[in-house]
């Protein structure tokens, strides 16, 4: 009998190390599959929203800046220590990291993640939140401008139409957003990334950007533990 493992990432996608932490677990994927071609557990990768900075404002402010002031103290020397180091661990995982552009609030796009996820299932979600990630870390694009959102959901293969409901109206889905982030601070959630891998017997749970091999051992304890 096939065991289906929902590998549950909380992300915000304006973290960088979210946006690592999620090519490590997909290499780790990539790996456990060939090394158990004939596993009878399969995985799928499901997310749910975490808002870092929920109060951040909707029009947007220089992200550099920003997070020099906000994390460095507005030390030059700090900041560009970060953006090398950010720069070769991106590299590793062809994820060509920027750091201009604006930082918003992302309230939207966890709305619009959220919402075609539970209608059109993880493959679609997988895809709007590649786009999301990479629009914003690698493009400078705004977070959760109405352009950003339909680019996304455009690349997930949402029709335009269909995308420009959700996204023009701010109160669709956002019920189910709000109890989903209340959720969230109930069980303790308090950064990103943190993954939980739900097993047969336990979920097994990671918090911060971790290697690949330590996900590879988080899945085969997993497939383990489901036989």
């Amino acid at each position: 009998m096939v065991y289906e493992s929902n590998i549950n990432i909380t992300i915000d996608t304006i973290c960088p190390w979210t946006y690592l932490a999620r090519r490590r677990v997909q290499r780790a994927l990539d790996q456990v599959r060939a090394a158990h071609p004939d596993c009878p557990t399969t995985f799928k990768i499901k997310y749910s929203p975490f808002q870092l900075y929920p109060h951040a404002n909707k029009e947007g402010e220089d992200r550099y800046a920003w997070y020099k002031k906000l994390r460095y103290s507005d030390s030059e020397e700090k900041m560009e220590a970060y953006t090398v180091l950010m720069s070769a661990y991106g590299a590793d995982y062809g994820i060509n990291f920027k750091f201009g552009g604006p930082v918003a609030n992302t309230l939207d796009a966890h709305r619009v993640i959220q919402h075609f996820q539970a209608q059109k299932g993880a493959e679609v979600a997988d895809k709007l939140v590649e786009s999301l990630f990479s629009q914003y870390h690698e493009h400078e694009r705004h977070p959760s401008s109405r352009e950003t959102l339909l680019a996304a959901t455009a690349a997930a293969g949402i029709p335009e139409a269909e995308a420009a409901v959700v996204i023009d109206d701010p109160r669709a889905g956002l019920q189910d957003l709000e109890a989903r982030l209340q959720e969230q601070r109930v069980n303790g959630v308090d950064t990103v990334p943190f993954i939980v891998v739900e097993g047969r017997r336990r979920d097994l749970q990671l918090e911060g950007a971790r290697e690949v091999d330590e996900y590879v051992k988080l899945l085969e304890q997993t497939v383990r533990e489901s036989s």
